[in-house]
């Protein structure tokens, strides 16, 4: 058996990762209310706020996105935007990066776009702030302006459940990338990727994030997976996210991307390193390598990206 790697779903940022426990955790259970006065920290927490700490690493990958457009079309991307936005993390980080930059975030979730709106652009400095734009609309939209670069962060199209849909999605994205376009997915997989299971991470400040794969079907690869969060007052944010998805694989997503029109598909790991406290556990690097055949770890975690 393969080591295991310190990605799994939603452990996006490897600034972030810390040695995984070594035991799978008890599936995540509903808490029972601490007896206490005045409200608790799971009451008191934000959890958008949570996920952004938790989940998201937009500066690693920007500097990934920024060095392979690069190196494949001679030129620096300036315009770019962000699918399934929610907050719209991504998209404030791009332009806080380049001041030539910016940034469109389209998601479907009015609330969400209001927080990002409240929250990450209101604490972004302005000139950065002012260069994205928000928009509540369907990704499949092909109204949107031409950009240098898609990205579809956090697995979010995994939403679209046939072929179709994906395809549909797949073709719209192309067709609203400038002549030199580039398009890219973020996908996990591995061998836990298809189990039930509920893995804890410990965060500063005794906060718990806690990644659970509730259902997987292997005939059509549904799977329904949650994000909870402990404190340390005993108190928890019970499924604070749940995610309703099909977890695609890497060939049916080369696929689709060519049938929609794509040139070229790339596929790109993180290069990984044993731990120097316990080699039982690889630990990510940061760094994405481009590969054609990877052994298959029990979670990996990477991109694809599609040349127009």
């Amino acid at each position: 058996m393969s080591k295991k790697t310190a990605k799994s779903p939603a452990k996006q940022s490897p600034a972030k990762k810390a040695k995984p426990v070594a035991k799978k955790a008890a599936k995540a259970s509903k808490p029972k209310k601490p007896a206490r006065k005045g409200p608790t920290l799971a009451e008191s927490a934000d959890k958008f706020a949570l996920y952004q700490r938790s989940v998201q690493s937009p500066s690693v990958d920007i500097e990934f996105f920024d060095a392979e457009f690069q190196k494949h079309r001679g030129r620096v991307p300036l315009t770019v935007r962000e699918d399934f936005c929610g907050t719209a993390l991504f998209s404030a980080e791009w332009c806080k990066s380049d001041p030539r930059r910016t940034a469109l975030g389209v998601d479907l979730d009015g609330p969400t776009l209001d927080w990002g709106r409240t929250h990450t652009l209101a604490s972004a400095p302005p000139d950065a702030a002012e260069r994205v734009t928000l928009a509540q609309t369907d990704v499949r939209d092909s109204r949107l302006a031409p950009v240098d670069l898609i990205v579809a962060m956090n697995f979010s199209y995994c939403i679209f459940k046939t072929r179709d849909e994906l395809r549909g999605y797949l073709a719209a994205a192309r067709q609203n990338l400038v002549d030199d376009g580039v398009f890219a997915l973020e996908v996990y997989g591995g061998t836990e990727a298809v189990v039930e299971l509920s893995d804890e991470r410990e965060l500063r400040g005794g906060l718990t994030y806690v990644w659970e794969q509730e259902k997987f079907n292997p005939i059509d690869h549904h799977t329904l997976c949650h994000i909870t969060w402990k404190f340390r007052d005993g108190s928890q944010l019970y499924r604070a996210f749940t995610y309703d998805w099909r977890l695609w694989t890497l060939p049916e997503l080369g696929e689709l991307l060519r049938e929609a029109g794509f040139s070229t598909v790339k596929y790109y790991f993180e290069r990984v390193e044993a731990d120097e406290d316990d080699d039982e556990y690889l630990t990510g690097t940061g760094e994405f390598v481009e590969h054609t055949e990877i052994e298959n770890q029990e979670a990996w975690l990477g991109y694809v990206v599609a040349l127009k």
